[in-house]
């Protein structure tokens, strides 16, 4: 059984090579390719030499990363605290509609039509 699943993570990177490989066939992709290669060679070059740099560019990330968290559960928490509001209300709503309703009927019953 492990020997299939080798042989099958097997096919799926060498396909992966495969179709990599025709793509860059291609003069626009491949020259697209390499410039991508070298803008990603000179950030870790860059960064390698900088790491300070880096760091600080992580612990921004993070930050905003939390403070966005944040503020999606105080978010939810309100909408939460939206629709408990909503489930207490309806049925004094509900009550006040039919009430309402039974109201104008009446008048309804009262009313001559000439």
């Amino acid at each position: 059984m492990l020997m299939s699943t080798n042989k099958f993570w097997k096919g799926i990177l060498l396909g992966a090579l495969a179709g990599g490989a025709i793509s860059l066939l291609d003069r626009q992709t491949r020259t697209s390719v390499v410039e991508s290669c070298k803008k990603g060679t000179k950030e870790v070059s860059h960064y390698i030499s900088h790491p300070t740099e880096m760091a600080e560019k992580i612990k921004v990330k993070t930050s905003k990363l939390r403070s966005t968290v944040e503020q999606v559960s105080e978010d939810v928490s309100f909408i939460a605290e939206k629709v408990e509001e909503l489930r207490d209300v309806t049925p004094t709503v509900v009550g006040i509609v039919k009430d309402t309703k039974e109201a104008f009927a009446h008048d309804e019953e009262e009313i001559p039509y000439s």
